[in-house]
């Protein structure tokens, strides 16, 4: 009886939390991502009720966006432009499985972008992890991909393409193009913190990057004095990754993808660092 009218004892088993600034430039305090770990999920849960709430089409628009955009791939440069992609893969396949992580990419790269100034009367107001909102934007794209995927299944189904082991590769590729999102998305996300006019930048990018990109042409394209700068691009080596774990296309992948990884780690981490360093400020300025 004693235990429930002592405040006392009651709050002594409360977990203690004191908040202090990081020390140093590589403190980066990523156990936290672990302690709120239930908050990420609810900040994904709401952003998918959000997406497909009151909709017309509903998550049909994840299916709708890259089958039309393979169409019109497939129309210019398939048949006006007579692109033929190596070891005879049918155009159709060929840019559907790259758009699939372009989509996955661009779309968690556009909403983890803008997700603290979306955001912000919560990031005035509660104390937590700033980046779980980046996070919780890029994560939350799976589901989209997920219901993509089934498109692609069944174009490999009607066009007899049977993967080969490769294709257990194929989450390190998914989480790749996760990583390569998030790296740049902590960064955008920052800075439009900062510079509001950066949103209209945004579109023009992904805009310029999807071309950079070879989802409607193979890489093979790319003359060999080109192929270092082109591999700058991280999303160049996880389309080529993608199709090689799909469709098996091995001259899509090597070079690439190397430098991919390399260009992923420095910019998740740079991006860490600096959205670390922002973080302090961003309830003042937003």
């Amino acid at each position: 009886m004693n235990n429930l009218i002592n405040p006392t004892s009651s709050q002594s088993e409360l977990p203690e939390i004191v908040l202090e600034p990081p020390h140093g430039w590589l403190d980066l305090r990523l156990r936290q991502l672990w302690f709120y770990r239930e908050l990420l999920y609810f900040f994904i849960w709401r952003d998918l009720k959000v997406r497909y709430k009151q909709t017309v089409l509903g998550a049909t628009w994840a299916i709708l966006q890259p089958v039309l955009t393979m169409i019109v791939f497939s129309i210019v440069f398939g048949k006006l432009a007579n692109i033929k992609p190596p070891d005879g893969i049918p155009y159709p396949v060929f840019s559907y499985a790259a758009l699939l992580p372009w989509q996955l990419f661009s779309g968690a790269l556009a909403n983890a972008s803008s997700s603290l100034v979306i955001n912000q009367s919560l990031v005035t107001k509660v104390y937590f992890p700033r980046i779980l909102l980046p996070l919780a934007s890029v994560l939350s794209g799976l589901v989209d991909f997920g219901i993509a995927f089934i498109v692609l299944l069944g174009l490999m189904i009607y066009y007899h393409i049977t993967p080969t082991w490769a294709v257990l590769f194929l989450p390190l590729f998914i989480l790749l193009a996760l990583a390569t999102a998030l790296a740049v998305s902590l960064w955008l996300s920052a800075f439009n913190v900062k510079y509001r006019d950066f949103k209209y930048m945004i579109p023009f990018l992904l805009q310029f990057w999807m071309y950079a990109t070879p989802i409607a042409y193979p890489s093979t394209l790319i003359p060999e004095k080109w192929r270092l700068v082109f591999g700058l691009n991280p999303m160049a080596g996880v389309v080529g990754g993608f199709r090689w774990a799909l469709l098996g296309m091995k001259a899509e992948v090597a070079p690439l993808l190397i430098l991919a990884v390399i260009i992923v780690v420095i910019l998740l981490t740079s991006g860490l660092i600096y959205f670390q360093r922002m973080e302090q400020t961003f309830a003042d300025v937003i």
